[in-house]
């Protein structure tokens, strides 16, 4: 099936065209980075952010967070993530 969308300029609200599991790292940023997180496992996530801020979130299964971080720390993080883009 033909994409009926290809005529139109993308945007930051536009819907994801790619998906990727989330390996967290304590040593390595996100490649590619992706401009939401989904919560595909209930549990906590360690994200850092451009600015070098770190911080623990409480997710349950489902939920989307609309942030776009640099790195998902391995220590701490206990949440199956999936990254959009």
């Amino acid at each position: 099936m033909s994409d009926p969308f290809t005529g139109y300029a993308r945007s930051l609200d536009s819907p994801a065209l790619f998906h990727q599991a989330i390996t967290p790292s304590d040593s390595a940023d996100l490649a590619p980075r992706p401009r939401v997180l989904y919560c595909s496992g209930s549990g906590t996530a360690v994200l850092r952010d451009t600015a070098g801020t770190e911080l623990s979130y409480s997710l349950q299964q489902g939920q989307i967070l609309p942030l776009s971080p640099l790195r998902v720390l391995a220590s701490g993080t206990t949440a199956s993530l999936i990254g959009w883009w």
